[in-house]
Order: C-alpha cells, then sequence, then structure tokens
C-alpha cells in the first residue's frame, strides 16, 4: 500500500556571512626602481665610436667640451683609445638611465661627423633628434664637373643657400664631399632633404627658395 503522506521538504540551513573587517588585506609592496646597471644583471654595457682622420684634431680641441656633458650629467664613463683611434663610452654604477649610453654614443658620432658640438650636444637634451646621411648618388648619378656644380649649388655662395635651407627648416647640415648629414627631428629633416635633392636634380635657387616657403609657412600653421 502507498502511504498518503507527502514526502518531507528537505532542509536547507543558510550560514551566517562573516562579516569582512576593514584593514584585513595586505599592503601593497613598495619596490625602489631599478637603477642602469641592475636592470642589466650589473653587467657594464659599452659604445665605441671610430674617429675619422680629418676629425683627429678637432676632437682634441673640442675633447673637454664632450667629456664635461658625458661625464658630469649623463654619468657615463668616456676615454680616447689612441691605439684603436676610437672613443669608448661605458655605463657606470650611478647611470640614471640605459638609454644615456646610446644619447651620448649618438652624441659623439654627430660630432665625427661634422657637427658642432654646440649643435649635437641638443642630441642628449631632446628625443626626438635624429642624424640622417646620404649621398649625392643616391638621387642622381653625377660625375666630374657636373658633380662639383651640385655640390656648389648646394652650398651657394659663400654657404648662403644651405644657411637658408638649415633656418627655415630648423635643422643642421654637414656637406662632407659627396655625404649630406642632417641633424633634426624627423619632420623638418624629410623637409630639408627634400630641397637639398630638387638642388642636386638641377632646380635653380630662387625655386627652392619659394617652395622651401610655402612648406615651413604650412608647417608652422600645422603647429
Amino acid at each position: 500500500m502507498q502511504s498518503s503522506k507527502a514526502p518531507a521538504p528537505m532542509e536547507v540551513e543558510i550560514a551566517p556571512r562573516e562579516q569582512k573587517s576593514e584593514g584585513t588585506l595586505p599592503a601593497k609592496p613598495k619596490f625602489e626602481p631599478l637603477k642602469a646597471h641592475e636592470m642589466s644583471d650589473g653587467r657594464v654595457q659599452f659604445r665605441k665610436v671610430s674617429v675619422p682622420p680629418h676629425r683627429y684634431s678637432p676632437l682634441k680641441k673640442a675633447w673637454m667640451e664632450i667629456y664635461t656633458p658625458v661625464y658630469e650629467q649623463m654619468k657615463i664613463d668616456i676615454r680616447m683609445n689612441l691605439k684603436a683611434r676610437k672613443v669608448e663610452l661605458k655605463t657606470r654604477s650611478d647611470t640614471p638611465d640605459v638609454s644615456n649610453l646610446q644619447k651620448c654614443a649618438d652624441f659623439v658620432h654627430a660630432f665625427m661627423l661634422g657637427f658642432d658640438v654646440i649643435d649635437a650636444i641638443a642630441l642628449l637634451r631632446l628625443d626626438e633628434l635624429y642624424v640622417e646621411s646620404f649621398e649625392i648618388k643616391d638621387v642622381k648619378t653625377l660625375r666630374g664637373e657636373h658633380l662639383s656644380r651640385a655640390i656648389g649649388r648646394l652650398s651657394g655662395k659663400g654657404g648662403k643657400t644651405k644657411f637658408a635651407i638649415e633656418n627655415a627648416t630648423k635643422t643642421r647640415i654637414v656637406i662632407a664631399d659627396t655625404k649630406i648629414h642632417i641633424l633634426g627631428s624627423f619632420q623638418n629633416i624629410k623637409v630639408a632633404r627634400d630641397s637639398l635633392c630638387s638642388l642636386i636634380l638641377g632646380s635653380p635657387a630662387g625655386k627652392v627658395y619659394s617652395k622651401l616657403r610655402q612648406v615651413t609657412a604650412r608647417l608652422a600653421e600645422r603647429f
């Protein structure tokens, strides 16, 4: 016989919630920022910059101007290896930033390319500066007198054309034989390079000036 009694409902006991007391979480750990030599596991990093023969005498004269900001401000050791004819740079235990080593190497390299110390030192101060190099033959293959005339067009009478491009684009230009080096920000280098390429290809200076005026006015409006 089936019993007429219904099954008793299941009893569920609800455990009372434990109230979390405030301040039970552990305090956040405080880590000191890693120093440059600790980030590289204590290894000393090196850079070497070759000294071309024609920059040996200027380097001797300007050595203290190069040495002082590199050693005292960037906290990078620097020395001249007379046997290998190279400037050697290395990090120290008190170097504040790893990138300082590469900045100093770029600064010394810019001086070796022919830039003045006053101009090259901007590479230590600002992050967005670069040095771009190219040759005249990369733009157009020229030989003999045609090459000489192209170099003459780039500098202008007494360097007038070169100075005009430098001042308009806020860059620095070094013309070393058939090599051209430009120091500046990415956008400014592009404008200066376009002007120099136009001169190499045979454009008269007046036409390049007017185009340069338009481009620099546009850049000034943008910023």
